[in-house]
C-alpha cells in the first residue's frame, strides 16, 4: 500500500511539473544550477575572446591615444616662427597662441562626461582621434590666422576630451591595474611630447623645408589611432574578464545580483579633494606650459646656444618617459601620495634656484630637476583614479580637475611674458615659478590624503 501510494505521488508530481505547475523548490534549484553551467559554458568562449585580443587592442588603442595628447602643442611651438612669418601673425596674437590649448582644455574638456554617458567613452575617445587628425591636418592650409585658430581649436578639442576620458577607461577595464596602465599612458604622452617637439624641424627640412607638411605631417599619427577605438565605438559595457580581478556580483544563494540602480551625479564642488586636485592639476598644468613655452628662450637669453637650449628642453620632455611609467605604479602602492608630491615639488624649486644663481653652469643639472618636476601630471591623473570609487565618479572628478586646472593654468605663460618684457630679465619670471610651486606642493598633500570624493560630496 504504502508502495503504490509513493508511485501515485512520483506521477502527481511529474504530471504537475509538466503541464506548467510549478516544480518543488529543490527541482527549481537544481534547473538553475544546470542553466548557469549552460550559461557559463556558453560565455566562457567570449570570455576568452575578450581577454585574448580585445584587451590587447584596448591597451594599443589607449597607447596611440595619449602619444597624440600633445604633438599638436609642441610640433607648432617649434615652426612658431615660421608660422608667423607665412601668417602675417601679429605678436600679441602668437602669444595668445600660448594659452589656447588649457582654454580649449578647460571649455571642452568639461563636455566629455555627458558625452561618454550618451554614446560610450571608447565612441568619443574614437571621435577625438578624428577631431584631432582632421585638425591637424587642415590648419596648415585654411589660409589666414582665424582659419588656423579653428583648426587648431579643432584639434585641441578633441584632444580635451580625449584628456578627460583617459582616467574614465583605465578606472573602467582595469579597476586593479589603475597605477601601471595610468604610468602606460602617461609614459606614451610624454614620449609623443618629446618626440614631436624634437623632429618636428627635422622632418620638416626632409620635406623641403616648408612649415605647411611639416605641421600637417603629425596627423598621420591620429589617424593610426583611430583604428584600434573603432571596435569600443559601440561597446559600452564591460565584460567581467575587461576588468582583472573582478567578478559579477552574486548572493549568498549564487544568483546573480540586481543591477543597482543608476546613480545620480556628485556635487562634486561639494568635496575639498576635489578642489585640492584641481588646484593641484592646475598649477602643474601652468608650470608645464610655461616650460613648454618659455624655457628654451630662459637658457638662451642665458648665454646657451640655441641648439644647446633645444637639447635642454629636450631633456626635459623626456624625463617624463621613464617616470611617469614609474610614478603611477609607486603612488598606488602608498596610502598617502604626499610624500611623491613633496619631492617632486623640491625638485622644481631646486630646478628653479639654480636657473637664477647658475644658469649656464649647472643648465644639465637644472634641466633634469625640472624634468622630475614636470611628472606631476602622471601623479595628478593617477590620484584623479584613485581619488573615486566608481567610473561615473571618475569621469566626473576628471572633467571638473581638468576643466577648473586648466582656467587657473591660463594666465601663467602670459604673466611670465609681461614679467619678462617689463623686467628685461628672467629673474621676476623665475621668481614667480618658484612661488607658485609652494602651493602646488601644500594642495597637492592635501589631494593624496586616502579618501573618495564621493564620501565628501555625500556629508
Amino acid at each position: 500500500m504504502a508502495s503504490d501510494e509513493t508511485r501515485t505521488e512520483t506521477r502527481s508530481t511529474e504530471a504537475r511539473t509538466e503541464t506548467g505547475v510549478r516544480a518543488p523548490a529543490e527541482t527549481r534549484t537544481h534547473a538553475r544550477a544546470d542553466g548557469d553551467a549552460r550559461e557559463t559554458s556558453a560565455e566562457a568562449p567570449a570570455a576568452r575572446a575578450w581577454t585574448a585580443w580585445t584587451t590587447r587592442l584596448l591597451v594599443l588603442g589607449i597607447v596611440l591615444a595619449a602619444m597624440n595628447l600633445r604633438p599638436a602643442i609642441t610640433s607648432l611651438g617649434a615652426l612658431l616662427e615660421e608660422v608667423r612669418d607665412g601668417l602675417g601673425m601679429s605678436g600679441s596674437v602668437a602669444g595668445l597662441l600660448t594659452s589656447v590649448p588649457p582654454l580649449c582644455f578647460a571649455v571642452f574638456g568639461v563636455t566629455a562626461p555627458r558625452l561618454a554617458r550618451r554614446f560610450g567613452p571608447g565612441a568619443v575617445v574614437c571621435a577625438g582621434m578624428v577631431a584631432i587628425t582632421a585638425g591637424l591636418l587642415i590648419r596648415p592650409y585654411v589660409g589666414g590666422t582665424g582659419g588656423f585658430l579653428a583648426a587648431t581649436a579643432l584639434a585641441l578639442m578633441g584632444i580635451a576630451v580625449s584628456n578627460v576620458l583617459m582616467p574614465v577607461i583605465v578606472k573602467r577595464y582595469f579597476p586593479d591595474r589603475v597605477g601601471s596602465m595610468t604610468g602606460l599612458y602617461s609614459m606614451a604622452l610624454a614620449f609623443g611630447t618629446s618626440v614631436a617637439a624634437a623632429a618636428t624641424v627635422p622632418v620638416t627640412n626632409a620635406l623641403g623645408g616648408h612649415w605647411q607638411p611639416g605641421l600637417a605631417v603629425w596627423a598621420v599619427l591620429p589617424a593610426l589611432a583611430v583604428v584600434p577605438w573603432i571596435p569600443f565605438v559601440r561597446n559600452r559595457k564591460v565584460p567581467t574578464s575587461a576588468a582583472p580581478g573582478a567578478s559579477s556580483p552574486r548572493t549568498e544563494g549564487g544568483q546573480a545580483a540586481e543591477k543597482p540602480a543608476e546613480q545620480p551625479p556628485l556635487r562634486i564642488t561639494r568635496s575639498r579633494t576635489a578642489w585640492a586636485l584641481a588646484v593641484f592639476f592646475g598649477l602643474q598644468a601652468t608650470a608645464a606650459y610655461i616650460t613648454m613655452g618659455w624655457m628654451a628662450q630662459i637658457f638662451r637669453d642665458s648665454g646657451v646656444s640655441a641648439g644647446t637650449a633645444g637639447l635642454l628642453l629636450a631633456v626635459i620632455m623626456v624625463m617624463g618617459v621613464p617616470l611617469a611609467f614609474v610614478i603611477p605604479r609607486v603612488a598606488t602602492r602608498l596610502p598617502h601620495q604626499g610624500p611623491i608630491v613633496l619631492v617632486l615639488g623640491v625638485c622644481g624649486l631646486a630646478g628653479y634656484a639654480g636657473l637664477y644663481f647658475a644658469p649656464v653652469g649647472g643648465a644639465w643639472a637644472w634641466a633634469l630637476l625640472l624634468g622630475v618636476s614636470n611628472c606631476a601630471f602622471p601623479l595628478a591623473l593617477t590620484m584623479v583614479g584613485m581619488r573615486a570609487r566608481t567610473g561615473a565618479g571618475v569621469a566626473q572628478l576628471s572633467a571638473f580637475a581638468q576643466s577648473t586646472g586648466y582656467l587657473i593654468s591660463i594666465p601663467g605663460p602670459l604673466l611670465v611674458g609681461v614679467l619678462y618684457q617689463h623686467s628685461g630679465g628672467w629673474g621676476l619670471p623665475i621668481a614667480l615659478m618658484s612661488a607658485l610651486m609652494v602651493p602646488q606642493i601644500v594642495v597637492g598633500v592635501l589631494a593624496g590624503r586616502d579618501r573618495t570624493v564621493e564620501d565628501e560630496a555625500a556629508r
